[in-house]
């Protein structure tokens, strides 16, 4: 059989407006899923400390809870972006939308440790589908020319679900009790899954349109991978243990070790030091709001003056990461200090973050394969904030504040251990971006 060739005329036409006002119910759809997978996601994080204390759980138990959450979405990711693969995009996003709605629901009426651990664990495989589901829908809609500026605007859409989680949950935890973070998030996710179902569709054929993009086009991919419309697993499995998306999967472990660890605890540690519950919830958005401008700014400096060298850039903001954990660890000498010195943190965090499991997982493997790589990347990774979370309730068990400080210096670590391997795998890419350019 012969392989089709590339249509490079296809992305040099402009947008007809009937692409385009599709392409802006895509992003606005797909940008509403993920930021509506936070809201079944993070309510218990905001909740934890309060869900402790009524009913006589210490921290270790409830690390144990979300650790439940944690290895099941690990394992979720490889199931879900293959299935996705397979499936597309729209079939993730609103069968895992629709699960994850119904085990919060259970959480807010559940008095049972046992029921909170197991249905932790449903929605943790559930939850899986949002990332890979979200990337995979907006691929094939999003030219390579301009897919570093939208992606980066585009991917602060767990920024904004995570702010909201905290704003709208912190205020449902401060005037109603933890039950109804619970039931308000779930409810404003009802509304989010019918923007899905009305507006998200896997590609421009799916509505009579032409295609945006050609999806066998080699672009930069540095990942040999089929692009037809369906793939067997044992080319899934090449995928996945492909060198350069190994070494991408354990960067990315270290970026959630750390995002996940300000994720879960840092409402938790504020508290501790001083501040009462919903205040700390309050002071812990600056994290995700100077995320937001990360994200951003990371995404239009990819296009702009790193010609989509993804590698080198998530770099350069890991040496930042490593001055503002620095920061921490010398001037955080109150949690409002904490507070505000971790927003730094947050800014170079968040930017490697979008890149790896967005624009780069594209490039590397083509439009057709975002939503295997994006997953495999992040099913790695995933492993970081198993890990993280009972680290961490480990460090704080005994002594608090000594555990804080250790966890603040295991972060250090862990982003010089991230700059190191963005250095090596910025050569890696280089080369072979280099050794696959024509003559």
């Amino acid at each position: 059989m012969s392989k089709p060739t590339s249509s490079p005329a296809v992305e040099l036409r402009p947008l007809s407006p009937e692409q385009s006002a599709w392409r802006w119910k895509i992003l606005i759809a797909t940008y509403c899923a993920y930021a509506g997978y936070y809201l079944t996601r993070k309510a218990f994080t905001i909740c934890k400390n309060t869900i402790a204390v009524e009913f006589n759980w210490d921290l270790q138990d409830v690390a144990h809870i979300w650790t439940a959450y944690l290895v099941a979405y690990l394992i979720g990711q490889f199931i879900n972006s293959f299935i996705g693969r397979e499936k597309g995009p729209r079939f993730l996003l609103l069968g895992g939308l629709g699960i994850s709605m119904a085990c919060n629901a259970i959480f807010g009426f559940t008095n049972s440790y046992s029921t909170f651990l197991i249905f932790m664990f449903f929605n943790g495989l559930v939850q899986a589908s949002g990332w890979p589901g979200a990337v995979g829908g907006v691929s094939e809609w999003l030219r390579p020319h301009e897919r570093g500026t939208i992606m980066g605007i585009w991917s602060t859409s767990y920024m904004v679900g995570n702010i909201l989680v905290k704003s709208l949950g912190g205020l449902l935890l401060d005037h109603y009790g933890w039950r109804w973070s619970f039931f308000g998030l779930t409810l404003a996710t009802v509304g989010v899954w019918l923007v899905v179902y009305w507006w998200q569709r896997n590609r421009p054929e799916d509505v009579g349109l032409p295609p945006i993009v050609d999806p066998i086009a080699p672009e930069d991919r540095t990942v040999e991978a089929s692009q037809a419309t369906s793939v067997s697993f044992s080319e899934y499995f090449r995928m996945a243990f492909n060198p350069i998306v190994l070494s991408m999967g354990l960067a990315y472990f270290c970026i959630k070790f750390l995002r996940y660890a300000l994720d879960s605890w840092l409402p938790a540690f504020l508290d501790i030091q001083g501040m009462d519950a919903a205040e700390a919830s309050y002071y812990s958005m600056i994290f995700d709001y100077t995320g937001v401008g990360g994200s951003i700014v990371a995404g239009w400096v990819l296009d702009r003056f790193f010609r989509g060298n993804w590698a080198m850039l998530c770099f350069v903001m890991g040496l930042g990461m490593v001055f503002g954990y620095y920061s921490v660890i010398m001037w955080g000498t109150s949690p409002v200090n904490t507070a505000i010195l971790f927003g730094l943190v947050g800014f170079m965090i968040y930017g490697p973050d979008t890149l790896l499991c967005g624009a780069a997982a594209v490039q590397v493997a083509g439009v057709r394969n975002g939503v295997a790589v994006a997953g495999i990347v992040n099913g790695f990774g995933s492993i970081g904030p198993v890990v993280q979370e009972e680290i961490i309730g480990l460090l704080v068990r005994d002594d608090v504040h000594a555990g804080i400080r250790d966890s603040n210096r295991l972060a250090l670590a862990m982003s010089v251990l991230f700059a190191l391997l963005m250095l090596i795998l910025s050569f890696k890419v280089s080369k072979r971006r280099t050794d696959c350019s024509p003559e």
